[in-house]
């Protein structure tokens, strides 16, 4: 059966949540206008830098909860690499949609607010309680697309999910 339109795209979501190398928690986000992809990102450290799976987790050593302290990790959120990568290839997103495997950090959500995104759709929840306030308070369209698992499992395959996926 053909996938509707936010279906075809968390799919994309979750192929580039494939690339993380995070040991904690692998994100994808795809920027979408006009129904064409803009830009897309997982979350990891800058270009050129070591992945947490080399080097380890600060959050975990530090013994982080998610939703806190952002400011303490090697990487950048998906959402944050794909707004950089449309600037980085001069792509314009203002207006754009943005199709994420997990709910928007703070951080990300005043990103999105000030690059005029017109809509979040997530899969996953995140436990971030000012994000949702400030995305609120924006009036930004917010809404959740949670995806079969089994759906998720036949884009990215076994040892794909194993890595992403939770039991």
């Amino acid at each position: 059966m053909k996938p509707t339109w936010d279906q075809y795209f968390m799919r994309m979501a979750f192929l580039a949540a494939s690339r993380s190398n995070c040991i904690r928690r692998k994100v994808g986000a795809v920027i979408v206008k006009d129904r064409n992809v803009i830009a897309t990102g997982y979350n990891g450290p800058p270009s050129g830098m070591a992945n947490c799976d080399k080097v380890g987790c600060v959050r975990i050593d530090l013994n982080i909860p998610s939703g806190e302290r952002h400011e303490l990790c090697r990487g950048l959120h998906a959402e944050q690499n794909a707004i950089i990568q449309a600037a980085v290839h001069g792509s314009i997103i203002a207006g754009g949609v943005i199709y994420s495997t997990t709910y928007p950090c703070v951080v990300c959500s005043k990103m999105l607010i000030n690059a005029q995104i017109k809509e979040i759709i997530y899969n996953d929840g995140y436990p971030d309680d000012l994000a949702e306030l400030m995305l609120v308070e924006s009036n930004m369209p917010v809404r959740q697309l949670a995806l079969p698992v089994d759906d998720i499992k036949n884009i990215l395959g076994e040892y794909a999910w194993a890595q992403i996926g939770e039991d």
